[in-house]
């Protein structure tokens, strides 16, 4: 038996995805990049301080992870809602 989304679980999911990696990346970039950058600074990653670090490259790079990870998982909602951007033309 086959089981038709109305489309609010769909919508529901996706705003609570699209909701949950903003918090994340603000976090990274805002609260790791520029509040919390003195107790980042105590470590080194190689020459540089961590805090810099973070504000400079690390935030760049847990950006990309996330839009990778935005479409794996919209892929998968996709999937579960019976959702499809293919023309069966």
């Amino acid at each position: 038996m086959e089981i038709k989304s109305t489309g609010n679980g769909y919508w529901r999911s996706t705003r609570r995805l699209i909701f949950s990696l903003l918090v994340i990346w603000a976090f990274v970039s805002l609260g790791l990049g520029i509040i919390l950058v003195e107790p980042l600074n105590q470590w080194k990653v190689g020459a540089l301080p961590a805090g810099f670090w973070m504000a400079q490259q690390g935030s760049i790079y847990v950006f990309v992870i996330l839009i990778f990870f935005y479409a794996w998982r919209m892929d998968h909602l996709d999937q579960k809602h019976q959702k499809s951007d293919k023309s069966d033309s």
